[in-house]
């Protein structure tokens, strides 16, 4: 196996799944500036994203709709003060 081919932050991470609070431990080596006990009772860096195989609908099966920037209350209310422009 070649020697020093992994960067130097190669680190066990936690993923955190904001849309259903799935976690998972995976290494990697973005930055953190937060940590997390994980089952273990060690302290890892966490990361939390948007979505991830845990509640993505290609992976569930399921259909749901996930706005978590508001951009459908955003459209409405641009609509709203066109439509009054108008």
């Amino acid at each position: 196996m070649k020697k020093d081919i992994h960067p130097q932050n190669y680190r066990p991470v936690i993923f955190a799944d904001n849309s259903n609070g799935t976690k998972f431990l995976i290494p990697s080596t973005i930055e953190t500036e937060k940590t997390e006990k994980w089952t273990d009772g060690k302290e890892y860096p966490i990361h939390h994203v948007e979505i991830s195989s845990a509640s993505h609908p290609f992976y569930t099966k399921e259909e749901k709709i996930i706005d978590t920037a508001g951009r459908v209350e955003k459209f409405k209310t641009r609509q709203s003060k066109a439509t009054k422009k108008a």
